[in-house]
C-alpha cells in the first residue's frame, strides 16, 4: 500500500471520449527474491482513462521504488496492474512487462484489471 501512496493524478481532458494511453518505461528494476541479482523490464501501462490519468514523474518514482525489492517478475507486473487499478479506476488497464533475459530466459508477464461488476438483485 505505501507504493500506491507515491502515484498521482490529474483530472481526464476528454472524459467524454474513450481513448488509449500509453506509456512504456524501459528502466525498471527489481531484485530477484531467490538470488538477489537485479531483474531489469520495460514495463508498458495501456489504459483507457475514466475521471483521472497518471502523472508521469509519479509513475516513474513509483517505478523506481521497486529497484531494491525483492519481489518475482509475475508478483511486480500483478502488483503494478493493481495498485495502477485502485489509484486510476480506468475503463480499461492492461500492464505488460518485457523482462529482460537472465540464464537464458526472457519473459513477458501480461496482467489486466478490470472493473468489479456489482450483483443486482
Amino acid at each position: 500500500m505505501a507504493l500506491l501512496k507515491i502515484l498521482e493524478t490529474f483530472p481526464n481532458p476528454a472524459p467524454h471520449r474513450s481513448y488509449v494511453i500509453e506509456h512504456t518505461h524501459h528502466e525498471f528494476t527489481s531484485v530477484c527474491p531467490m538470488t538477489g541479482h537485479p531483474d531489469f523490464a520495460d514495463i508498458t501501462v495501456r489504459y483507457v482513462a475514466d475521471k483521472v490519468c497518471v502523472e508521469l514523474k509519479s509513475l516513474k518514482l513509483y517505478f523506481h521504488a521497486y529497484r531494491n525489492e525483492g519481489i518475482f517478475f509475475e508478483a511486480a507486473t500483478n502488483r503494478i496492474c493493481d495498485d495502477l487499478g485502485r489509484a486510476l479506476k480506468p475503463r480499461s488497464l492492461t500492464i505488460i512487462a518485457n523482462w529482460k533475459a537472465r540464464g537464458g530466459f526472457s519473459s513477458c508477464i501480461t496482467a489486466e484489471w478490470a472493473v468489479k461488476k456489482t450483483r443486482r438483485r
